[in-house]
């Protein structure tokens, strides 16, 4: 399958300034279940700059490898600003990366619970910690391409800035 144009075009930037700065990237994807790995990967020469990541789609996953307390995902539930932060910091910590991000949601098409269909949270773990909300409205693919895109937009940012 041929690479998505622009989160290819988005996941070179990322590298590109990776790269420069002489930083490793480390992904905890949930709802987008791979695709953020996927698209920093379909660039060539990703190894340099990309050391892995861990799609924790059951809760267990966040818990055992990401090391998100129990007591977070009681309290405010694996689709929230409380997990998306864990996560981001529990995969830079795992993998020993200079920077994490994190992806969690609800990709759709039915809520979960309160949380309604496209509802998802994105971190970046770098010097700093930031979350970004965000409020989808597609089908399933595009809640979660739209994911994957706004974490390379966010990289991007956190990296040229």
């Amino acid at each position: 399958m041929a690479p998505d144009p622009e989160s290819f075009a988005l996941a070179q930037r990322v590298g590109e300034r990776l790269r420069q700065l002489g930083r490793w990237l480390a992904v905890a994807e949930s709802c987008t279940g791979g695709l953020l790995g996927a698209a920093l990967t379909d660039v060539p020469g990703s190894s340099t700059y990309f050391l892995g990541g861990v799609i924790s789609y059951a809760d267990r996953i966040k818990v055992e490898q990401l090391q998100i307390p129990e007591e977070t995902l009681r309290r405010y539930g694996a689709v929230s600003e409380q997990t998306a932060a864990a996560m981001a910091v529990g995969i830079r910590q795992l993998l020993g990366a200079d920077i994490g991000v994190s992806i969690t949601g609800v990709a759709g098409p039915n809520p979960d619970g309160l949380k309604p269909a496209g509802l998802t949270f994105i971190s970046v773990a770098a010097g700093t910690l930031t979350t970004h909300q965000f409020q989808w409205t597609g089908d399933r693919w595009e809640n979660r391409r739209r994911s994957v895109l706004a974490a390379l937009e966010l990289l991007v940012q956190a990296l040229e800035h």
